[in-house]
């Protein structure tokens, strides 16, 4: 099955995503109920392995903590593939980001190495939308400066993707809520500050 690690939206997060989706008028707009922000891409993984990584993201514990999108920005570069909100990079995002990582790499997960990119998803875009440069360069330049007011994250889930005609399908398969591990202190000081 085909799965990935992601951070699901509130619900006033989504509604002004959806706002925006609106008015930029580009792309295949994502589906209101698939708007994430992804930790990790698995690929395809068997059931063992999927049970494995359910007990390594278990016992991660992680604060709830804040998360803020800020601006827009395009995968692809001249000929764009996705556009995205981006979300401002923290600590506690950073931190959750590697234990998700490390937890499926001890469950046997090969991850590539790359950058994390923090970010929502808003349209996608295919070979027939070769014209688009231009509306997503508009929409970049007008609209690129929206934000979406700091949320709370409270959970992480581990979720299926099945390919359909229209899109992909998302099927949670476990949430994780974000909580203090009993006795112990959440460090939030970036590295360089220790």
């Amino acid at each position: 099955m085909r799965c990935f690690i992601a951070m699901p939206l509130p619900d006033p997060v989504c509604d002004r995503l959806e706002e925006v989706q609106k008015v930029l008028r580009a792309g295949r707009p994502v589906p209101r109920e698939n708007l994430h922000l992804t930790l990790a891409f698995l690929d395809d993984q068997s059931a063992a392995v999927l049970e494995e990584l359910h007990d390594g993201l278990s016992a991660i514990r992680v604060p709830p903590f804040d998360l803020r999108l800020a601006g827009l920005g395009v995968f692809g570069g001249s000929r764009p593939r996705v556009l995205h909100a981006e979300a401002e990079a923290s600590p506690a995002l950073s931190g959750l980001h590697r234990r998700v990582r490390a937890a499926a790499r001890m469950a046997g997960i090969e991850l590539p190495r790359e950058r994390f990119r923090p970010h929502v998803t808003l349209a996608r875009f295919g070979p027939s939308d070769a014209g688009m440069a231009s509306a997503v360069a508009w929409a970049m330049r007008v609209h690129g400066g929206f934000t979406v007011a700091p949320f709370t994250i409270r959970e992480f889930a581990l979720l299926g993707s099945t390919l359909m005609p229209d899109g992909p399908v998302y099927e949670v398969l476990a949430d994780y809520p974000l909580a203090f591990q009993a006795g112990a202190e959440w460090d939030n000081r970036a590295p360089e500050d220790v």
